[in-house]
């Protein structure tokens, strides 16, 4: 790892006592605020092939298998690279690692404004992928330091709503480029990279590592709180002097938590982009112009917004049941997925699409939580990488890659049946969880009342 990458020591001066709980507030503030910002960014880089399919398979001459192709290696690279970037993000300067992907991430594609080349882009989307796996292993380790359990589901759920907003803020940028730039598909590429490094290097400054390196006590010593793994393992330790794969082993495969989680997620995110990543071409099946399809990629992702902060905040005040509220969400997932896919009204394709986002992105949001709040705070990023890996490798390349073979051979209703089929899934398992769940804060509730 590069030096200005590891991790900072403990900081020799303490903040007084006296004026501990104002220094906290106001680095959880800015902390917030930075991995919010710095993440709206990465998803203004990594949706913009995906908003602008349509415009680039006009002008590239690229099909619908090869634009497939093109989202699916994204996503093995990126649930491949997470894997990695996770387990480093634990041992690294996380504030630095942030916005080093994020500065990478928009070199890359500020290259794409100048190829047309089918391989060529190929290979950019593999290094972009690789760049933007460090970003969410580097946020969610800096929530799961800097909040404690009773606050970190609405604070999580404000953070993972950035990618929402920052879909809808890719539309923007596109809008903008498309009106200053006329039509032209390299000033959208080159606008967006510009957009998000400017925001990188602003949100550099206002972010912390980590509460010892500020002369603050860690959050579990501030807070007062004891959190649990499944095996009663405490979690608060930051750092360890073990090694990548001692790690792995003992806090990620043989955490039966963390495979029930990762598995449900993998469901949720073949759910999230089979409906996502196919709107700009579905809904103009249902008589929907392009440039509507368009808006409502931004528009799905920005509504739900509120819906998965006020999840988060639920999952908060029922004391930790995250899968509880996860296992209601998918219920109503279901209810929507069948609307949206046998309805013919444009309205009601719409509403059930702003009501979707919310029963989507909140249980997501709180699966990334369980699985983070599953094992030691030093296995964070690797735990995060973990659940990315199958994220994006099985769960949207079959979104993107499967779906799109499936829909070019059989037709739309093939991409109905696969996501029927994930979310089936997904119910099995949170019924597991709720269980498993039950069973870890009962220990918690024990240990803090001793």
């Amino acid at each position: 790892m590069f030096n200005f990458l590891k991790p900072s020591p403990d900081a020799v001066d303490k903040v007084p006592k006296d004026k501990i709980e104002s220094t906290y507030r106001r680095k959880q503030l800015g902390v917030l605020l930075a991995t919010c910002f710095s993440y709206l960014s990465y998803y203004i880089i990594r949706l913009i092939f995906t908003t602008e399919q349509k415009p680039i398979m006009k002008e590239y001459g690229f099909s619908l298998g090869q634009i497939g192709l093109i989202l699916s290696t994204f996503g093995i690279g990126y649930g491949i690279a997470k894997l990695f970037m996770g387990a480093l993000s634990d041992k690294s300067n996380t504030k630095r690692f942030l916005a080093f992907g994020l500065y990478m991430s928009c070199l890359f594609n500020a290259f794409l404004a100048f190829t047309r080349n089918f391989y060529v882009i190929l290979f950019l989307m593999l290094l972009i992928a690789v760049t933007q796996a460090m970003g969410a292993p580097a946020c969610q380790r800096e929530i799961s330091l800097w909040f404690s359990k009773t606050h970190r589901g609405v604070m999580y759920a404000i953070w993972s709503s950035a990618h929402n907003a920052g879909a809808f803020a890719c539309v923007a940028a596109i809008q903008l480029a498309t009106f200053l730039f006329s039509g032209s598909l390299t000033a959208v590429f080159l606008t967006a990279s510009v957009i998000s490094a400017i925001i990188a290097t602003l949100m550099l400054f206002i972010n912390s590592e980590r509460p010892e390196t500020e002369g603050l006590p860690n959050i579990a010593d501030y807070s007062g709180q004891i959190e649990l793994t499944e095996s009663g393992k405490s979690t608060s330790q930051e750092l360890s002097s073990q090694s990548l794969w001692q790690i792995f082993v003992h806090d990620i495969l043989m955490n039966k938590v963390v495979w029930a989680v990762t598995l449900t997620s993998m469901s949720i995110y073949l759910v999230r982009y089979g409906i996502m990543s196919w709107i700009p071409s579905y809904l103009p099946t249902k008589g929907f112009s392009v440039d509507w399809a368009k808006w409502l990629v931004g528009i799905f992702e920005l509504s739900a917004v509120p819906g998965v902060i006020i999840m988060g905040t639920i999952s908060d005040l029922l004391k930790g049941r995250r899968a509880l509220v996860c296992f209601a969400c998918v219920i109503g997932m279901i209810i929507c997925l069948f609307t949206y896919f046998t309805s013919s009204s444009h309205a009601v394709i719409v509403t059930v699409l702003f009501i979707m986002g919310s029963l989507i992105y909140a249980p997501l949001t709180l699966v990334g939580l369980m699985v983070n709040e599953a094992v030691p705070k030093y296995a964070v990023g690797l735990s995060t990488g973990f659940m990315g890996f199958f994220q994006y490798v099985f769960g949207e390349t079959a979104a993107t890659a499967l779906i799109g073979h499936l829909v070019d051979k059989y037709g739309w209703g093939a991409s109905a049946i696969t996501i029927y089929t994930a979310s089936a899934l997904a119910v099995c398992l949170l019924i597991y969880l709720l269980f498993k769940e039950r069973h870890i804060l009962r220990m918690e509730e024990k240990a803090n009342n001793k």
